[in-house]
């Protein structure tokens, strides 16, 4: 099978293929490792290869709606058993870190019948909008090959839309998720908290606000991947409901007409990108086109006390993270990257009470939000508020960066935290990706859909929010979405590669 034939499929197509005898996954396997080889000088997406392990599974007899479909795995809580997890980060990789036991969403990815080639890129873990770790170096968006794919699941997308695998594991715990798929001209759906597992060892990981899924070039390939890893797991914090129909089925239904609240201001009160701007314009004028009701509204919310909020949560999970894994793996403080000590040092500053009072505000967000869903059925945003950023935008400026070896001999931050610094570092890491904490706090689905392009030709996603229990609704929108403006067959064109 040569490219050609390979990427013109999606993984339900591609597993047909198979079935059908069309092809087989030996040859299916080949094309996606030959690729791989083509690509991964260029893209940087790949940091475990896992050749030996596809090659025994493609001899196997799998069963699954994606049977013999090659897939990457995300170098971030989605463990394989006995194959070095690195979370993008040096210290775990100078410890040479094996889980004992596949994470359980690995588990199910599996029973879906996916064939693991390899592990995907990330930042530290995954605490950066953008995929630029020191252990693995930065990867590069296939579009614009001096712009990120974004992060945290950046490994994943750039992998994806550069035609290695046709879906890819991926998992959000801030956008990580929503924020590479439009970057990359993706599809990325967000399931709402609980709605597939993340165990064993990271089940409700940081109050829910991380779900694990995958990023796809078509909207049926999410929706078939979520019928099969979606569901309880012993620990999970509550059992949802199973839904009327599978979400494969609801790709394939139009919804209802439907009315939309269209939020054209960031959260954060920073200025959007005028691409931005044409990207919600884009996607008013689809959904209108197709009977939706679009108008102006937003959630009545203080967009930067969330923003703080979502910060110190990240901040503190930082702090108890490193501890953990020094402690399960023996890994070494001074190998972790200077940011992520930095935030682990900060995340130790807030006191008990605040973060108690900040989890409380989570309350009022969600009530914020539902609110607003009684009057509208979505929320849409730009995905992100500017187009992808060039590699290195976001590094910590220099004179930050000296003050940083400073504040970690310090035996308090406090002071740091007084100076008014966390929210100079949310309006500067967040002003980019100011639309997708929202749901990660309030814990309900969201999606990024592909439907604009810059003047640069740079994708720009746009970003749907649904109530809890929305994902029927995602997929019906999306899919309808989908057969009225394809994207499929847009393909970005590296320099120096034929795609």
């Amino acid at each position: 099978m040569d490219f050609n034939d390979y990427a013109r499929y999606d993984g339900i197509g591609l597993a047909q293929a198979i079935r059908d005898g069309e092809t087989d996954s030996t040859s299916v396997l080949n094309a996606a490792l030959a690729r791989a080889e083509r690509v991964e000088p260029v893209i940087n997406s790949v940091v475990t290869r896992m050749d030996g392990i596809a090659q025994t599974r493609a001899l196997e007899t799998v069963t699954g709606p994606f049977a013999g479909v090659p897939f990457l795995l995300k170098d971030l809580f989605q463990d394989y058993q006995g194959v070095p997890t690195t979370y993008g980060s040096n210290a775990l990789a100078r410890a040479d870190f094996r889980p004992a036991e596949h994470a359980e969403i690995v588990k199910r990815f599996l029973t879906a019948g996916v064939n693991v080639i390899g592990k995907s890129n990330t930042p530290e873990l995954g605490a950066k909008g953008v995929t630029e770790p020191i252990a693995n170096g930065a990867t590069r968006n296939p579009w614009h090959t001096d712009h990120t794919p974004g992060g945290s699941s950046g490994g994943s997308a750039a992998a994806v839309a550069a035609g290695i695998v046709p879906l890819a594991g991926a998992n959000d715990g801030g956008g990580s998720i929503r924020i590479p798929a439009a970057c990359c001209g993706l599809f990325g759906l967000k399931p709402g908290r609980a709605r597939v597992p993340a165990g064993p060892h990271f089940t409700d990981q940081a109050h829910g606000i991380s779900v694990d899924h995958v990023l796809t070039r078509s909207v049926r390939d999410s929706a078939a991947m979520l019928d099969i890893t979606a569901g309880y797991e012993p620990g999970a914090i509550a059992r949802l409901a199973a839904p009327e129909m599978t979400y494969r089925q609801a790709a394939e239904r139009d919804p209802k007409p439907l009315r939309i609240g269209l939020q054209d201001h960031s959260p954060l009160g920073t200025p959007l990108h005028a691409e931005a701007q044409a990207s919600l314009e884009t996607a008013a004028g689809r959904l209108a086109d197709l009977g939706h009701h679009v108008e102006r509204a937003a959630p009545e919310l203080d967009g930067r006390q969330l923003t703080r909020d979502f910060l110190m949560t990240w901040y503190v999970r930082m702090g108890g993270a490193l501890s953990e894994l020094r402690e399960q793996t023996g890994c070494a403080w001074r190998d972790f990257e200077l940011d992520t000590r930095a935030m682990a040092h900060v995340g130790r500053a807030f006191t008990a009470v605040e973060y108690a009072q900040m989890h409380e505000r989570w309350r009022d967000y969600r009530r914020a939000l539902a609110r607003f869903h009684e009057r509208y059925d979505l929320l849409l945003t730009p995905s992100l508020g500017a187009p992808p950023v060039p590699i290195g935008a976001m590094d910590t400026p220099k004179t930050l960066r000296a003050l940083l070896p400073l504040v970690l001999r310090l035996p308090t931050s406090r002071l740091l935290v007084a100076s008014g610094i966390v929210d100079r570092l949310a309006e500067d890491n967040l002003a980019p990706v100011p639309f997708t904490q929202l749901a990660n706090l309030t814990g309900v689905p969201a999606m990024s859909v592909p439907l604009h392009w810059t003047r640069a030709g740079l994708p720009l996603g746009s970003q749907f929010v649904a109530p809890p229990g929305g994902e029927t609704l995602l997929f019906q929108l999306a899919g309808q979405l989908e057969r009225a403006v394809p994207w499929f067959d847009r393909r970005p064109a590296m320099a120096g590669i034929d795609i």
